[in-house]
């Protein structure tokens, strides 16, 4: 149940409650009341005719008349008065009761048994030959009605007190079970995650507020928890980046120091001079493409990096970015197979998709087997180059867009590998690669990151003994960039 629906139905409890109960109170003096009152009436009537057959006598409406019968019958429970036809009290049992009254208060409420809170009052005219003589006033004290009252108020005052304090300990229970006691426990699985602790809840399963709150913190803390350990892993990522890097670095400059130092002395031949020279330029080559890539992965990392993408035709794009492949691949003993068939719009960068084509195709000279063929293409969905390997074509399985394809020969790579490849720094076996080729680790990430920044994606597929291809899939273009 939510705390907000339980509230309003606690509060209303609260409030029917007291009602219930000062009613039921009320119900029941009230049934007393009535009974005692019968009972009382009739005992007070059989009283009173007693007093009347006295009090009717004539004697005692004259002057000076013996009263002392009269005398006999007042005690504390019973109280007299006789007036005249006038007026004037004749005998009172009150002391204070004396003098002349008003005749509308004499001759009020004859007949009648008036009951009162503390007494009843009963008048009545005395009349002798038909001449009215004065008029008798008996007045009966309920004592007993009253200490009953009196006891049953208290009864009632403590019955409400009671029930009071029950209201009050019963919804201090509840709002201990259902709010103070989750919320300090899930303030002890914060602070306890503020310390650095996983906090576990104990809060079971709630149906409300709470445990709606609690069941956030606790997809937080996981998420926290990851982006810690992601975080983490980045760091030591970097760090190792950085190690990584640094003593890749540190091979060429070595020797492009060595080789400028040989340069100095005049015993060097021109031809070995020349060839210093090349040597210096290509690791100097080398390491600039060390730092390329470093601040190319380093750009794509942040957040607020955002490609440019602009509207190409995609036959003659494409056929430009495939070009120009063949002489490197032959310097490195590969024949080059470029297949471009490939029709429409699409929205690229171009200078990071000829990057992400780089990448793979040193890559593929890199890791491939000397002497036989890479397969470079770009090509529709549904059209595969005939070169493709058999366990390649059933991954060509997008519905629409196009496809860049890069396939070598070589051992290929195992299955445990495969996700690897696409991590920071990570590099397949060195022995595999060409000797002395030796790069940052960072190409086919920069190439997932930068292809997955164009709403495409990237796989590699490779079967050990035959080859691999890595096949970069990018989505047409629907009108917006």
């Amino acid at each position: 149940m939510k705390i907000k629906t339980w509230l309003l139905i606690t509060f209303f409890i609260v409030m029917i409650l007291p009602i219930a109960g000062a009613y039921g109170l009320y119900v029941w003096i009230n049934a007393y009341y009535q009974d005692k009152n019968f009972s009382e009436y009739i005992e007070k009537w059989t009283e009173l005719n007693q007093v009347k057959s006295v009090l009717n006598n004539p004697v005692y409406y004259k002057k000076n008349a013996d009263i002392k019968d009269i005398e006999v019958l007042t005690n504390d429970q019973l109280a007299i008065t006789l007036y005249s036809k006038s007026g004037y009290v004749l005998y009172s049992s009150n002391p204070l009761n004396s003098g002349f009254v008003s005749k509308d208060r004499v001759f009020k409420d004859l007949y009648d048994l008036k009951q009162r809170y503390n007494a009843f009052t009963y008048k009545e005219p005395v009349y002798q030959d038909e001449e009215l003589l004065g008029v008798y006033e008996i007045q009966l004290v309920r004592t007993d009605w009253v200490k009953g009252v009196e006891s049953r108020s208290w009864l009632v005052i403590a019955g409400s007190i009671l029930l009071f304090l029950l209201i009050y300990f019963a919804v201090m229970m509840l709002l201990n079970r259902k709010l103070n006691r989750p919320l300090h426990e899930l303030m002890r699985q914060m602070r306890a995650f503020a310390k650095g602790e996983h906090a576990e809840s104990n809060l079971g399963v709630r149906k409300d507020e709470i445990g709606e709150l609690a069941q956030t913190f606790l997809a937080m803390q996981d998420e926290i928890e990851t982006a810690r350990a992601h975080l983490k892993a980045e760091q030591q990522q970097k760090e190792l980046m950085i190690a990584s890097i640094s003593h890749d670095l540190k091979t060429p400059l070595t020797a492009i120091q060595a080789y400028a130092e040989s340069l100095q002395s005049e015993a060097l031949l021109e031809e070995q001079q020349v060839e210093y020279r090349q040597i210096i330029l290509t690791k100097a080559d080398i390491m600039k493409q060390m730092l390329e890539d470093l601040l190319m992965y380093t750009l794509l990392q942040s957040t607020s990096y955002h490609l440019e993408l602009v509207e190409v035709d995609g036959e003659e794009f494409f056929e430009m970015a495939l070009s120009d492949y063949e002489h490197l691949c032959e310097n490195e003993g590969f024949t080059l197979s470029v297949t471009c068939d490939i029709e429409g719009i699409y929205a690229v960068h171009p200078k990071q998709i000829q990057r992400v084509i780089d990448n793979l195709i040193s890559n593929a000279c890199r890791y491939g087997e000397i002497g036989t063929t890479i397969g470079l293409a770009a090509v529709n969905v549904g059209k595969c180059p005939i070169w493709c390997f058999d366990f390649v074509v059933p991954a060509l399985a997008k519905q629409d867009g196009m496809y860049i394809i890069v396939q070598n020969s070589g051992q290929g790579v195992n299955k445990e590998n495969i996700e690897k490849l696409f991590e920071p720094m990570y590099q397949a076996d060195t022995a595999r690669t060409k000797a002395g080729e030796r790069g940052t680790g960072l190409g086919l990430n920069i190439a997932k990151q930068i292809i997955e920044k164009h709403g495409g994606t990237v796989e590699l597929i490779s079967k050990e003994g035959y080859g691999t291809a890595v096949l970069c899939w990018l989505p047409p273009f629907k009108g917006e960039i």
